[in-house]
């Protein structure tokens, strides 16, 4: 696969709803010692509201796609993670307007531009113990492959991502409700951080990685 199609955007956000659903817990018990106790339980729901929606969408234009997408999030997903998430879709959306598919130059685009938009709204940079931590370095390694066959890039940014959240465990929050416990929330990996990286693991397996 050299592009994401209207159609492979749908397979990947079929493949989200699916996996925040079968992660639902395990990413509330990241939740619970240093959040509200309902991340898994608010991106299962919001991403079911997303494939509810996907028959009727109009595949011809990836920006109004992601666009819907994070309108529906922003409208399902409670807590930060629906105003980020529903940003970052939106954001990726004004940088794919009016395109029918993404080559690699376009996804990485995409990212930056969801990933600006993530910052801009919630204030965090790496370290923050955030879903930024697994976004930034994705959005390096899919600048770093930019001569890499699609599935290839898309791979090590899910990688990075992967080892982006990871990377949270030591770190001590400063952004979000779990900044409230300080050092206590040494110790746990950010549900946030871990969620973006199964969002970015789902379309590198969507594009055969």
């Amino acid at each position: 696969m050299q592009d994401l199609s209207g159609d492979a955007i749908v397979a990947w956000l079929e493949r989200a709803a699916e996996v925040m659903e079968r992660e639902k817990m395990s990413l509330t018990e990241l939740d619970a010692p240093i959040g509200d106790s309902d991340h898994g339980v608010n991106m299962a729901r919001g991403f079911k509201a997303v494939q509810d929606k996907l028959g009727g969408i109009d595949r011809g234009d990836v920006g109004a796609m992601f666009k819907a997408v994070g309108m529906t999030l922003l409208s399902t997903v409670g807590g930060a993670s629906g105003p980020l998430y529903g940003t970052l879709f939106l954001d990726a959306g004004k940088a794919a307007a009016g395109l029918a598919k993404l080559d690699l130059a376009a996804v990485t685009s995409c990212l930056e531009a969801g990933l600006a938009g993530v910052q801009r709204r919630g204030k965090a940079v790496v370290g923050d113990k955030t879903m930024v931590d697994a976004l930034v370095p994705a959005v390096k390694a899919l600048e770093a492959a930019k001569d890499a066959p699609l599935a290839e890039a898309l791979h090590r940014a899910a990688e990075a991502a992967r080892e982006g959240a990871l990377a949270t465990v030591p770190l001590v929050a400063r952004k979000g409700r779990a900044s409230y416990l300080g050092e206590r929330s040494v110790g746990h990996k950010d549900p946030g951080a871990t969620s973006s990286w199964l969002l970015l693991q789902c379309l590198a397996e969507t594009a055969g990685a």
